[in-house]
C-alpha cells in the first residue's frame, strides 16, 4: 500500500510539473510574440510615409512589401497551427493591401493579433498536436516556432531599408 501511494504521488507530481512546464512555455509564447508585435510596430512607425514604397535595388521588395509578406506569413504559419482560417482567404496582404504606412502598419498589427489569438486559443496540449507542414508532421508548436523565426527574419531586413533613409532602427527589445 506504502509503494503504491508513492507511485500515485509521483504520478501527480510528475503531472503537475510537466502542466506547469507547459503553461509557462504557453506564457512565455504569448510574451515573445506581444514583445515582437511592439518591435515590429516600432519599425513600422520609424520608417517616414515616404519610406513605405523604398526598394534598396529594384530587384528587393519595398519596406511595406517586407512588412506585408511578414504579415501573410504570420496569417498562414498561424492557421496552420490553429486550424482557425486566416481573415485572408486565399488573398495575399503584400499584393492586396495599399502599401502606405497607416494601410501597411494596421495589416501588419492585425497579423500579430490574429496569431496572438490563435496562441491564446490552443491549450499547451494542442500546441503539441501533430499537423503536415513542408511534408513533414511537427507539432504546432513548431509552426508557431517557425512563424516567430520567420517575422524575425523580415524584421530583420528592414533594419537596412531604414538605414538607407537614414533613420536609426529602434533598439533591441529583449
Amino acid at each position: 500500500m506504502k509503494k503504491l501511494t508513492l507511485l500515485f504521488t509521483l504520478m501527480v507530481t510528475v503531472f503537475a510539473c510537466a502542466t506547469a512546464s507547459a503553461q509557462v512555455s504557453n506564457d512565455q509564447m504569448l510574451a515573445d510574440w506581444q514583445r515582437a508585435k511592439n518591435y515590429t510596430k516600432a519599425y513600422l512607425d520609424a520608417m517616414p510615409d515616404d519610406g513605405y514604397s523604398f526598394k534598396p535595388t529594384p530587384e528587393m521588395r519595398s519596406f511595406a512589401g517586407q512588412m506585408l509578406h511578414l504579415t501573410d506569413a504570420n496569417y498562414f504559419f498561424g492557421s496552420t497551427a490553429s486550424g482557425k482560417p486566416s481573415p485572408l482567404g486565399k488573398t495575399s496582404a503584400e499584393k492586396t493591401v495599399e502599401q502606405t504606412k497607416a494601410a501597411t502598419t494596421k495589416a501588419v498589427m492585425d497579423s500579430y493579433d490574429y496569431v496572438i489569438s490563435a496562441i491564446q486559443g490552443m491549450t499547451p496540449a494542442q500546441q503539441q498536436e501533430t499537423v503536415k507542414f513542408g511534408g513533414k508532421d511537427v507539432s504546432k508548436a513548431t509552426v508557431l516556432g517557425k512563424a516567430f523565426e520567420h517575422q524575425t527574419h523580415h524584421r530583420g531586413q528592414t533594419t537596412v531599408y531604414l538605414r538607407l533613409k537614414g533613420v536609426t532602427p529602434p533598439p533591441e527589445m529583449l
